[in-house]
C-alpha cells in the first residue's frame, strides 16, 4: 500500500547574494520593530510612556557635549578591539582571549610608566610604551596560536583560559601598586599619559582607531596577507593545495590581533583611565565577538555596529538612572534589540520560499 506524502508548505534555502541596500534595510526594519516591542513591554512592566524613555535613552548617549565625546571614545576602544579579533574569526580561528590580550598591553603599559616614567623623556616614553604594549598583546596571542599550529589545541578553550591568567595577574599587580599598598585602591599613572589634542582628552584615542581602521581594511581586502586569511578560512586543506604555508598564516595573523589587543590596553590605561584595574577590558573582549560578527568582518561597518552597541549600552544605563529602575530592566531593553539585530540575520542570509497546493514554488 503507497503512502501518501504532503508536500511542505515552505521550505528556507540560503541566498546567493543581496543587494547592500536591501540587507541594511532589513536590520533597519529589526531595530524597528525592537523598538515597538520594548515600547509594549515597558509600558507593561513599568507604566511609563515609552517615548520619554527613548528620549531619556537619546538624552543618556549624547545629550550633551562630553557625552557625545565619552560616547566616541567608547565606540574606539570597542571598535580597536572588533578590529584585532576579525583577522582570526575570517580565517576561522576562534580567538576568545581578546580580554585577557587587552589586559596584557595595559600591565606592559603600566609597568612602563611606573618605572620609566621619570627616566626616559617623553617621547621615548610613548614609543617604549607602544612597543611594550603590542609585544605584550602579540606575545599573550602567540602562546594559543603556536599550540593550535603545532598541535591543533583547542583554540577557543585555550584562548579563554588565558584571559583568566591575565585577568589574575592584573589583579596581583594592582593590588602591588596601590596606594596605599595593599589597599586595592588603583594608583593614579601621572607619567605617560598620551597627549590631549585641541582640548579633548579622547581625540588621540580616536584617531589611533581611526587609522587602524583604515589600515585593516586595505589588509583584509587588497594585501596578500588578507587574501591568505581569507583562503585558509574557507578550507585548509585548499590553502595547502595551493603553497599557503597555514601554519605560518595562524601564527602571523594572531600576532597581529594580539597585537591590536595591546594597542586597545594602551590607549586605555594611557588615555582614558590613567590607572590600571582589574576591569580595565570592560568585557570588550567579548562584545567585540558581537560586533565583528554583526558586521560581517567588513571594518567599515564594524564603525556602525559598535556605536549601536555602545549607544544601547549608554542609552540603557541613563533610563535606570532616570527613571530608577532596576539595573536589570535596562539590560533587557538593551538585550531585546540586539536580540531583533541579530535574528535579522537569518532573513539576510536566507529566504523562505512558499508552495502552492500543486507543489510549484509560488514566491520566494
Amino acid at each position: 500500500m503507497n503512502k501518501l506524502f504532503r508536500e511542505p508548505m515552505f521550505h528556507i534555502a540560503k541566498r546567493d547574494t543581496i543587494i547592500w541596500w536591501k540587507a541594511w534595510l532589513i536590520r533597519v526594519v529589526a531595530v524597528v520593530v525592537a523598538l515597538v516591542v520594548c515600547g509594549f513591554i515597558t509600558r507593561i512592566l513599568t507604566g511609563l510612556n515609552p517615548i520619554k524613555v527613548y528620549t531619556t535613552m537619546i538624552e543618556g548617549a549624547i545629550g550633551t557635549d562630553r557625552r557625545i565625546w565619552n560616547l566616541m571614545q567608547n565606540v574606539a576602544i570597542l571598535l580597536c578591539v572588533s578590529l584585532a579579533v576579525t583577522p582570526a574569526f575570517k580565517m576561522r580561528f576562534w580567538n576568545i582571549g581578546a580580554e585577557g590580550q587587552v589586559l596584557a598591553g595595559g600591565l606592559a603599559t603600566a609597568t612602563c610608566m611606573i618605572f620609566l616614567g621619570d627616566k626616559l623623556p617623553f617621547p621615548l616614553l610613548i614609543i617604549v610604551m607602544l612597543v611594550a604594549s603590542i609585544g605584550a598583546g602579540a606575545v599573550w596571542a602567540f602562546i594559543p596560536a603556536i599550540f593550535k599550529a603545532k598541535w591543533k589545541a583547542n583554540e577557543t578553550l585555550f584562548t579563554l583560559m588565558m584571559n583568566y591568567i591575565a585577568i589574575q595577574l592584573v589583579a596581583y599587580f594592582t593590588l602591588e601598586w596601590s596606594v596605599p599598598k595593599g589597599s586595592g585602591t588603583p594608583r593614579t599613572l601621572e607619567i605617560g599619559q598620551l597627549p590631549v589634542l585641541f582640548g579633548q582628552q579622547y581625540l588621540f584615542n580616536i584617531l589611533v582607531v581611526a587609522l587602524i581602521t583604515i589600515g585593516m581594511y586595505i589588509y583584509l581586502k587588497y594585501s596578500k596577507h588578507g587574501y591568505e586569511i581569507a583562503v585558509v578560512g574557507e578550507s585548509e586543506n585548499t590553502a595547502r593545495y595551493i603553497g599557503i604555508n597555514v601554519k605560518k598564516v595562524i601564527t602571523r595573523t594572531m600576532i597581529l590581533s594580539g597585537a591590536i589587543c595591546g594597542v586597545a590596553g594602551l590607549l586605555l590605561v594611557a588615555g582614558t583611565d590613567h590607572s590600571l584595574k582589574g576591569d580595565t577590558a570592560g568585557g570588550r573582549g567579548f562584545t567585540a565577538i558581537m560586533v565583528s560578527w554583526l558586521a560581517k568582518f567588513d571594518p567599515i561597518f564594524m564603525v556602525f555596529t559598535s556605536l549601536l552597541i555602545v549607544f544601547l549600552e549608554k542609552g540603557a544605563s541613563k533610563i535606570s538612572e532616570v527613571f530608577r529602575l532596576n539595573a536589570s530592566f535596562s539590560d533587557i531593553i538593551t538585550g531585546i534589540i540586539i536580540f531583533f539585530i541579530i535574528g535579522c540575520e537569518f532573513f539576510i542570509n536566507y529566504e523562505i520560499r512558499w508552495y502552492n497546493k500543486s507543489g510549484e514554488e509560488e514566491s520566494k
